[in-house]
């Protein structure tokens, strides 16, 4: 995959309704050039599949996109024996991906073992209640930002701050964290896709910094549509139904080779995302 073809990744993902945005495709490519493929016929692109790399510890694969006039052809398949097979070639022995439903079975197939449950909350919001975005935390600082990418770092198992930065430039006014003591006990990043404002990561460690920045998201957000990916913890679940998401799909966060540095999903709310971990 080249830059010249995030119109058609573009494409693929809106026929499929997801919400990435033309940013995030130019986030796999400027992280991975070599890791993005497009399957094509006749010149047109007809699938994608891509990989990000964190710290050469564990690679994430995402964005199993399929023209639906394509479908049923083994495409999918052929695209993640190719991501496969470049994770292979570069070393990289554990791979994970977060599977829905309809892709689980495949993932299987090709020696992917579940790790942990995940689940999709939606909101969604009347006209009237998308108002203009009101400030209720500081910005961060370049300071407070290099302590949570370490933060993270030790709780996702692998440094990821090149994502994590894109998005605190990209959109600041969803980046928050919670401290005390002069130490982060919370925070998160946000960005604007393609039909809803999504959330994440959030990281909370306790009921009280979870519910502050679910409210500064809440707040900062004029979207109708919010998109949180939940770690089936009590507080966040309790959190978001309490102010009106509901469940929309399960996600399986799911890992192929040694997973020798896991994550700690006991302290996160939500995940980045499917197509980013």
């Amino acid at each position: 995959m080249t830059e010249q073809d995030v119109p058609a990744g573009l494409r693929l993902n809106t026929l499929s309704g997801w919400n990435q945005t033309a940013a995030d495709w130019h986030r796999f490519l400027s992280n991975s050039p070599r890791g993005c493929f497009v399957m094509e016929h006749d010149s047109k692109v007809v699938g994608t599949a891509t990989t990000l790399a964190y710290q050469n510890r564990v690679a994430w694969i995402g964005m199993v996109l399929v023209d639906p006039d394509y479908r049923k052809q083994g495409i999918g398949t052929q695209l993640l024996e190719k991501t496969i097979q470049h994770l292979d070639h570069t070393g990289i022995r554990t791979m994970k991906l977060d599977a829905t439903p309809l892709g689980k079975p495949l993932y299987t197939k090709l020696g992917f073992v579940d790790e942990y449950e995940i689940e999709r909350w939606l909101l969604k919001r009347p006209p009237a209640v998308s108002t203009t975005a009101r400030s209720t935390c500081p910005r961060l600082v370049p300071v407070q930002l290099e302590q949570i990418f370490q933060f993270d770092s030790e709780l996702f198992g692998a440094d990821r701050s090149f994502l994590l930065r894109s998005l605190h430039d990209q959109n600041p006014e969803f980046a928050v964290a919670v401290y005390e003591n002069g130490l982060p006990q919370g925070y998160a990043f946000g960005r604007r896709g393609l039909f809803a404002d999504h959330l994440g990561p959030w990281m909370a460690g306790g009921r009280v910094a979870a519910e502050k920045i679910l409210q500064v998201f809440l707040a900062q957000s004029f979207r109708e549509t919010l998109i949180v990916d939940c770690m089936t913890n009590p507080v966040s679940v309790e959190l978001l139904r309490a102010c009106g998401f509901v469940p929309s799909r399960p996600l399986t966060r799911m890992v192929r080779g040694p997973n020798d540095y896991p994550s700690r999903p006991d302290s996160f709310c939500a995940i980045l995302g499917p197509e980013f971990g």
